[in-house]
């Protein structure tokens, strides 16, 4: 490891999983794979799962930039970046024995680590972790230790409220004149001398007169934003109808409605879904399995349906929600049950809807806080013509160990895909739930 000065950044296994290609992230310093990762890697080769696809794909990457003196010399990582190395074990020092008493493999790599900074005293050696108590463990040796921050949003404030905008002493002719015009206003009109991208909301209010309004990209119009009906759902809030009008806009072909417990995320869109199913061959309505407490569906008893059903029970009981608002032999309610039967209204686990086709389908993705940045670039990439995706989520109930409000999957689309003309994201913010579960998310 030459080239005094540049950086040594030391990988663990969790950064792999969740980027595969992380070993170009780090422009022309140095990277080193303790080996006792490949052995952790090895162990998520065989799955269906985007960690187990990481996996797979390291190992390829690795054996393609490989060469005979790599265990010796590393190897190259392009013009630009700096050589990846892989380190063998190394026996634990006094200090780490006295901190440590077990031999697992955080411990392996903090060894590692602490052995590498010895070894290249003079020249910064970090550990990058998604793991916050092994970087407090390293931490707590002296050792310099971050987490991988190459996809979290810088400024998740802005990222997350930008999409709606709340004005007060509006001009009221203007206002009027946005009720009054069916197609819209020219936005010069409306917002003149401003440069306005994406599908913007508005509440414009002056006194006593308000409009909810939207700013349509393709037209270049501010228009009034309804409430309607949405297959027996009307919106509660101006938040809300926000949410169905990206729900509802056929342009609008990839949408985010975040926010928190109880605001009507996942039943808006499942409603607008099935006020739409004429326009789409399928609904798919799916969410990722995070288990508790490190547990994977093989500790569940019975078949793949028995194992899944439990984590899927919030989706069917938004779709329970809205059966109950038609009569139980009424016209909705058979259309709701011939969709189900013919297999074009699927409530499913995530990993088990990425093999189907993607072509005419309304996407549903719920708990998307549960995914990584690459999951969901993954799942945009393979919609087809005639597809529209929706995630939902919230970004402070994040299941998974390894991701944050800043690196979540929900929280990068939002950020990256801001002021695209098919894109619309909208924050809930007014819990529709009840009294008690809005008060519980505030102060809870």
């Amino acid at each position: 490891m030459a080239e005094k000065g540049k950086k040594v950044f030391v990988l663990d296994t969790n950064v792999i999983l969740h980027d595969y290609r992380s070993i170009y992230n780090f422009a022309d310093n140095d990277v080193v794979i303790p080996i006792v990762v490949l052995e952790e890697l090895d162990k998520f080769k065989k799955g269906n799962d985007l960690i187990h696809y990481h996996a797979r794909e390291f190992a390829r990457e690795l054996d393609r930039i490989s060469n005979k003196d790599f265990f010796d010399e590393g190897a190259s990582l392009g013009e630009g970046h700096g050589r990846l190395f892989i380190q063998h074990g190394v026996k634990f020092s006094q200090r780490m024995r006295d901190s440590f008493s077990d031999d697992t493999p955080d411990h392996r790599i903090l060894s590692v680590t602490e052995f590498i900074s010895k070894k290249m005293e003079g020249r910064p050696v970090i550990l990058v972790t998604k793991d916050m108590n092994l970087r407090m463990k390293a931490l707590s040796l002296g050792l310099q230790a971050e987490d991988y921050k190459t996809d979290q949003v810088e400024d998740l404030e802005l990222a997350i409220n930008r999409s709606v905008r709340e004005i007060d002493d509006f001009d009221v002719s203007l206002i009027n004149c946005i009720y009054e015009s069916a197609g819209g206003v020219e936005v010069e009109k409306i917002f003149p001398g401003q440069d306005i991208k994406g599908n913007n909301y508005y509440v414009l209010r002056n006194g006593n007169a308000s409009v909810l309004a939207c700013y349509d990209p393709l037209k270049r119009t501010v228009r009034k934003v309804e409430k309607p009906n949405v297959f027996g759902i009307y919106p509660k809030n101006a938040e809300q109808a926000f949410a169905v009008d990206a729900l509802l806009n056929p342009d609008i072909q990839l949408a985010a409605i975040s926010g928190k417990a109880g605001t009507g995320k996942t039943l808006l869109a499942l409603a607008a879904a099935l006020h739409q199913n004429k326009k789409y061959e399928f609904i798919y309505l799916a969410r990722p399995i995070v288990a508790l407490s490190s547990k994977d569906l093989g500790y569940l008893p019975g078949d793949v349906k028995e194992k899944v059903d439990p984590y899927m029970q919030p989706l069917y009981d938004n779709l329970g929600f809205i059966k109950r608002r038609f009569h139980m032999h009424g016209v909705e309610n058979r259309l709701i049950e011939d969709l189900q039967k013919e297999e074009k209204l699927v409530i499913s686990a995530l990993a088990y809807i990425r093999g189907r086709s993607l072509s005419d389908v309304y996407f549903i993705v719920d708990e998307a806080q549960n995914l990584t940045p690459h999951e969901v670039k993954t799942i945009i990439t393979r919609a087809g013509e005639g597809t529209k995706m929706v995630f939902t989520g919230d970004i402070d109930q994040i299941d998974s160990p390894y991701l944050d409000k800043k690196s979540n999957g929900l929280s990068h689309l939002v950020d990256k895909m801001q002021g695209q003309d098919i894109f619309a994201h909208v924050h809930l913010e007014k819990g529709e739930r009840s009294k008690l579960a809005d008060l519980a998310s505030d102060l809870l």
